[in-house]
């Protein structure tokens, strides 16, 4: 696991975010919009995965498009994770875009260290997901969902179910008494990420 560090250091409030290799190159454009939306200091710890499919899925499943299936590692992943984030005097917020979206989003099920959640466009159409969710409850109080107005507009059917799955998560933490949003933009998956994942972690940050 290679962790790249992005802001001020000694800040109070770590974000933490998978991310591939060739996502890093954005991540200063991402800084600098959180930073347009909130005033609070942070520092950022970017997670390099290696494989993307294999790293942050929670459990194996078969392929969803193309070949490559799910390898489960996520759990192994977590720990990693998990042993960069022991400074108790730091506040911890996790999140990530698309499949990073949902691992964020299920680390938080595993573990009370993360004060709050950003699943930006997460991947919860992930087969056996919101029967997961249904059996447990965030270790968090605070939770930032969002999916593009045309995810669920694919000819891809388990992907199509996207929708209605953030909407019953939506549903089922608000019940759970989480403090939760469901933010909606414009576009497709592949639309404005570092945008939208700026917005997420802004969230969490002014909550």
């Amino acid at each position: 696991m290679k962790v790249y560090e992005y802001g001020n250091s000694d800040a109070s409030t770590i974000l933490v975010q998978a991310v591939e290799k060739h996502s890093l190159a954005g991540l200063e454009a991402q800084m600098e919009t959180i930073r347009s939306m909130t005033e609070k200091d942070f520092m950022l710890l970017a997670i390099c995965v290696e494989d993307w499919n294999r790293d942050l899925s929670p459990w194996e499943a078969e392929p969803v498009f193309g070949k490559e299936g799910f390898g489960g590692q996520a759990p192994r992943l977590l720990q990693d994770i998990l042993s960069v984030c022991r400074d108790e005097s730091k506040t911890y917020y996790i999140g990530g875009y698309s499949l990073a979206g949902l691992f964020a989003l299920w680390a938080s099920y595993q573990t009370d260290v993360f004060d709050g959640v950003a699943a930006v466009s997460p991947s919860v159409w992930f087969p056996g997901f919101g029967e997961f969710m249904k059996k447990g409850r965030p270790g968090c109080e605070a939770v930032y969902l969002s999916l593009g107005n045309r995810e669920e507009k694919t000819k891809n059917p388990v992907m199509a179910t996207v929708g209605d799955c953030i909407r019953e998560g939506q549903a089922l933490l608000t019940e759970q008494g989480i403090d939760v949003t469901l933010e909606w933009n414009e576009g497709n998956h592949f639309r404005d990420t570092d945008i939208r994942t700026a917005k997420g972690f802004a969230w969490l940050l002014n909550r």
